[in-house]
């Protein structure tokens, strides 16, 4: 069995990467150390690079179509991973999941409609809406004991005529909630006797730490799959954020018949060579690497869990149920927004994300990612030690 290295630290300076090459644009600094943008700093596996240098080495790249290849690598990986069995013609390639969300919004709603999204939430639930003229509405998540679970009470009291579409987050993000077969199957209850429709990101749904499960949100119940959108990648997992290798799962024959023609009119639903290529390759190949990536960095969130509980026990981390983005609660400190910013980038000299950009709930947090090599945290953690000491 080959033995990957998650310890190797690979220079990303000057490949036009969003992590660090807009370290300045964004936080006025370039010399942090970037624990933000949500992509990991490790090597794209193997066997989709060579995957790609052997699609390379045709040396033509013209007009491409989705093979059975294609279709079928992803119904095996969705049966393996959530004894989920789908049908090819549920399936469509979408060029970015954000982008399919305002896709969505597109298709399904007219300005002035109302779209729910449950803060703290990743921020283009809120932004994309808001830019396409539709009123966000919230449905916040209650805090309990560390943790968090859905208001269905508060849902139900905002619901009206204009509500039109959910986003979910599932798995969680920020929070990395693995949400339970029953809260998905209530919230599918509740949305379809309001005729709202789900549209369920599941980005992060390979990145499962055990023994909690990821249930795809129209598995869930024949409700849930009446209701419902599904968006999911393998760009997270494998690291080819870059590559935009999203894609749609509908079950519902009208809802399907609806979004997959306004997709293909658009023909936004063609995708490029080295999509499907790099999706076939992740998941025909890909599972022994996923298990070593995930166990890798598990103890990487084990790390900041008891670096923080040893060090700096005024930082309460949320030990995420999947993906590599750690939420730490950082009310303790007693710091402002902006003080708490700075805390982090001037005087540590890391680059994480500010809770508050997440909404209502996500003042006082900040959001690391630790899909990093161990020696990045193991001069990261101390360096914000010494910052708060010097306070």
């Amino acid at each position: 069995m080959k033995q990957y290295n998650f310890d190797e630290i690979i220079n990303r300076k000057g490949t036009n990467c969003i992590k660090v090459d807009a370290l300045e644009t964004v936080y006025g600094k370039a010399d942090l150390t970037p624990l933000w943008v949500a992509d990991m700093d490790f090597r794209t596996p193997d066997f989709i690079v060579d995957a790609l240098k052997k699609r390379c080495a045709h040396e033509v790249f013209g007009y491409t179509f989705a093979s059975d290849d294609y279709y079928h690598s992803i119904i095996r990986w969705l049966n393996t991973q959530y004894a989920w069995e789908i049908k090819k013609e549920w399936l469509s390639y979408i060029p970015g999941i954000v982008k399919g969300i305002a896709f969505v919004l597109d298709c399904f709603t007219r300005p002035g409609d109302k779209v729910i999204i449950q803060p703290p939430v990743y921020h283009p639930f809120r932004l994309v809406p808001e830019a396409m003229q539709r009123e966000v509405v919230y449905n916040p998540l209650k805090q309990t004991e560390g943790a968090y679970e859905m208001d269905f009470d508060q849902l139900e009291s905002i619901i009206d005529e204009k509500c039109k579409v959910l986003i979910l987050s599932n798995p969680h993000n920020p929070g990395g909630i693995v949400w339970t077969k029953e809260t998905l199957a209530r919230l599918a209850e509740i949305c379809a006797r309001h005729q709202v429709l789900v549209v369920s990101d599941e980005i992060h749904s390979e990145m499962v730490y055990p023994p909690f499960r990821h249930y795809p949100f129209p598995s869930v119940s024949e409700t849930a799959a009446s209701c419902s959108i599904t968006f999911m990648a393998p760009s997270k997992t494998f690291n080819i954020a870059g590559i935009v290798t999203s894609y749609a799962i509908i079950p519902d024959d009208l809802i399907r018949e609806k979004f997959y023609t306004f997709l293909e009119a658009r023909e936004l639903s063609a995708g490029t060579i080295f999509a499907y290529e790099a999706t076939r390759a992740a998941y025909t190949y890909g599972e022994e690497w996923r298990k070593q990536m995930l166990q890798y960095v598990m103890q990487n969130v084990d790390y900041v869990a008891n670096y923080m509980a040893e060090n700096i026990p005024q930082i309460k981390v949320y030990k995420p149920q999947a993906s590599f983005l750690v939420w730490l609660d950082c009310r303790e400190l007693g710091l402002s927004r902006k003080e708490l910013v700075s805390l982090f980038v001037n005087d540590a000299g890391l680059a994480l994300n500010d809770g508050a950009m997440f909404g209502s709930g996500g003042e006082g947090y900040m959001r690391m990612n630790v899909g990093c090599p161990r020696a990045v945290l193991e001069r990261s953690l101390p360096a914000l030690k010494e910052a708060i000491r010097h306070r």
